[in-house]
């Protein structure tokens, strides 16, 4: 595990107490109250556009996607991630909610989730996310008993999913995965109508914050637009489409002929205005009735051509047990090295490790320069506070005293004045004014050192 991943879940909360103890340093030694919460302001925005900035970067366009969760053999979900083959790893699947069903995820011999089983990958998730891979769960699949009956039901399954899965306040007893917070939602519906999935993803997305967004992906059948998913995706709110371009005869690759997926995938990225498309492959033969493209056509004909989509993502794999058979993985992996980018082919974990240290280095020294700024207009503050008082100094003030002896007496008075920037301080004019030369009308008191 590198230091850079490690950051990966905790930058937020070390963002919030570096700007606290930065903030809580300036109030000391600088600025007052009101312009303490302006430099917070100007700090937390700062800072949180770096974490944004962060992220975009973090986002290639060469990752792999996997499916994980439907088979015995596959491995646990810890070697799964540990292999660094994978940006994101998808839990397949919650198949049985809405509609009045108890919600119910079905991840094969991993887990019972009946006996409270599944909490154990807890442990297993938080591995991966800190290895910087994302962790989705799939709701739906080609299996179950789900749908959505109406908008009521839609905002109940979201509050279940936020308060389950994600980032709501729920106690780990009553969360199905434990106590991990999952990265997001992906919706593969193929066996319900299509109403209300829109308003759910809406509902999903409105919990997005800039310190830690809700992921959506979908995953539609190839022909276009997808019966189940075309109004939900009309919404635009999906982070990733990948797309199933397997047991889909018409959109699919077919006996040699890669016409069919081209023409399907250029009317999908042009479709797609907000976020990346994958290209959606079974990783072998077995793995779908139809639709597997042979490596050899895959890196020559169809990688070379989907690439050149401005909103390519990388390619979605059906699933991890097909692709540990057949390393089907390791041939898109070793052609976004040759032909996009050579620092892939030293491995994802040490090439998303320096990406790391770059943004930190990059972070660091962004908040050391607005640190520097902030207390350059410090020094320039109080050194204009300072020459406003030393002007005073040996200043000569004429004053009638109270008996009316010498009218035209004048004296030198030093005023030593500390001014604090909170506290009104007020020459001794001020006072003989507002005193009416310290009349005894305006008394009002006397102590051990005389009137007040």
């Amino acid at each position: 595990m590198t230091i850079g991943s490690m950051m990966y879940h905790s930058k937020s909360n070390d963002t919030t107490k570096f700007i606290t103890l930065l903030v809580m340093w300036i109030r000391r030694y600088c600025v007052d109250k009101t312009e303490t919460k302006m430099i917070k302001r100007i700090l937390h925005s700062s800072l949180l556009f770096l974490l944004l900035l962060e992220n975009s970067v973090a986002d290639s366009n060469n990752d792999i996607a996997i499916y994980w969760g439907q088979n015995d053999g596959e491995g646990t979900l810890t070697e799964t991630c540990a292999t660094g083959k994978y940006s994101y790893v998808i839990l397949a699947f919650l198949n049985n909610f809405g509609n009045g069903t108890v919600p119910t995820i079905n991840l094969a011999s991993h887990c019972d989730p009946l006996m409270d089983g599944c909490k154990t990958l807890s442990t297993d998730i938080k591995n991966c996310q800190m290895q910087g891979i994302k962790v989705l769960l799939s709701i739906g699949g080609a299996d179950g008993n789900y749908s959505l009956a109406s908008s009521d039901d839609a905002k109940n399954v979201s509050d279940y999913l936020w308060n389950g899965f994600l980032g709501g306040k729920s106690s780990p007893s009553s969360r199905p995965l434990g106590d991990a917070v999952l990265d997001g939602i992906d919706f593969d519906i193929e066996i319900s109508p299509p109403q209300h999935w829109e308003e759910l993803a809406r509902y999903l997305e409105s919990h997005s914050t800039p310190a830690r967004k809700v992921y959506l992906s979908a995953a539609p059948q190839c022909p276009f637009p997808d019966a189940e998913l075309g109004i939900a995706l009309s919404t635009e709110v999906f982070d990733y489409v990948w797309i199933q371009f397997y047991n889909n005869p018409g959109c699919e690759y077919e006996d040699g002929d890669v016409n069919n997926l081209l023409n399907s995938w250029n009317q999908w990225t042009k479709s797609v205005k907000n976020g990346k498309v994958f290209l959606g492959l079974p990783a072998s033969r077995e793995a779908a009735s139809n639709g597997y493209v042979p490596v050899n056509v895959l890196v020559t004909d169809i990688l070379p051509a989907i690439t050149k989509s401005p909103n390519y993502g990388g390619v979605m794999l059906w699933t991890t047990y097909y692709d540990k058979q057949t390393g089907y993985s390791n041939y898109i992996r070793s052609f976004s090295c040759t032909q996009q980018n050579h620092t892939e082919c030293r491995g994802n974990d040490e090439h998303k490790a320096n990406k790391w240290w770059i943004w930190l280095m990059v972070g660091v020294g962004a908040a050391f320069a607005i640190t520097c700024f902030i207390l350059c207009l410090c020094c320039v503050s109080r050194r204009k506070d300072k020459s406003q008082v030393d002007g005073k100094l040996d200043k000569k003030i004429s004053f009638t005293e109270p008996n009316g002896v010498n009218p035209n007496k004048t004296e030198n008075i030093k005023l030593e004045e500390r001014r604090s920037n909170e506290v009104k301080v007020f020459n001794f004019e001020s006072n003989i004014a507002a005193s009416n030369n310290f009349s005894s009308i305006n008394k009002v008191g006397e102590g051990d050192f005389g009137p007040v």
